[in-house]
């Protein structure tokens, strides 16, 4: 009954959230001035309050600009929890669009679409993520271009790594700075996870959205550290593909730091 009754109280704060601060956001990107607006990241810092996350932060986003960030991907929680951190952007797959609910945020955040399985659209979609980095937009892409189980990091995909390299060749920019940063699920009501449990914050393609957000509303104690990695100022003529494995080992370290309890430093 008292699962039950914070389930109901749960939506009906988010309800209320989405009621007061959507509508705001929508009129700011209508006059233009969604660009400036801070509103995605204090929304989804009561999000993560309202379902229960406790988010440890570790190191710090870069004040270098222009800046890509690079992420594993576990969940489409792993969205709202980034978002607390920095005004930022995501590069999303085009179906995410189309999601009920989810789609309309995405877009009030002023996300990017890509189709990933498409290879013909590849420099298109580069040079669109391109022209935002160099307005002053931080980007973050999940390079596995796809959701992993938690407990490891999927190899990431190189084709929009090449959005670095097409903001110096073909905006003007000098270099670019691309961050590697690591989101992992720790633990669940203060005891480490471990394999068994992780799949309570993971969110595979196969499993539907709404029984995973019970899953989550039920739970509602969560700790997540977000890592951030000494970033890599790239310049004309930097490879794409060594680029992608940098930042896929980079990653892979600090999921692993966080796995294995080393290094709980909280800021």
């Amino acid at each position: 009954m008292i699962n039950r009754l914070r389930i109901a109280l749960v939506l009906l704060g988010m309800a209320t959230l989405m009621l007061a601060l959507v509508p705001i956001q929508y009129i700011l990107l209508k006059i233009g001035a969604g660009r400036a607006s801070a509103i995605p990241r204090y929304f989804h810092r009561i999000m993560a309050w309202l379902l229960g996350f406790r988010i440890h932060v570790h190191g710090a986003m870069t004040k270098d600009r222009p800046l890509l960030l690079v992420s594993n991907h576990i969940s489409w929680t792993d969205i709202i929890l980034l978002s607390t951190v920095g005004d930022i952007s995501f590069i999303a797959k085009t179906e995410v669009r189309d999601w009920p609910l989810f789609g309309t945020l995405s877009l009030l955040q002023r996300s990017v679409f890509v189709e990933r399985d498409r290879r013909g659209k590849t420099g298109e979609q580069a040079s669109q993520i391109a022209e935002r980095l160099v307005a002053g937009d931080v980007m973050v892409l999940f390079a596995e271009g796809t959701t992993s189980d938690g407990n490891r990091v999927l190899p990431f995909k190189t084709s929009l790594f090449g959005a670095a390299s097409a903001a110096i060749r073909e905006t003007g920019a000098e270099t670019v700075a691309v961050q590697p940063v690591a989101i992992v699920y720790t633990k669940l009501h203060g005891i480490p996870m471990g394999r068994f449990h992780r799949p309570v914050a993971s969110w595979p393609g196969d499993v539907e959205l709404m029984p995973h957000l019970k899953g989550i509303l039920r739970e509602g104690a969560i700790d997540v550290d977000i890592r951030f990695g000494e970033p890599v100022v790239i310049a004309k003529g930097t490879d794409r593909k060594q680029l992608a494995r940098t930042m896929e080992d980079r990653v892979r370290a600090m999921l692993l730091t966080s796995l294995m309890g080393r290094g709980m430093d909280e800021r």
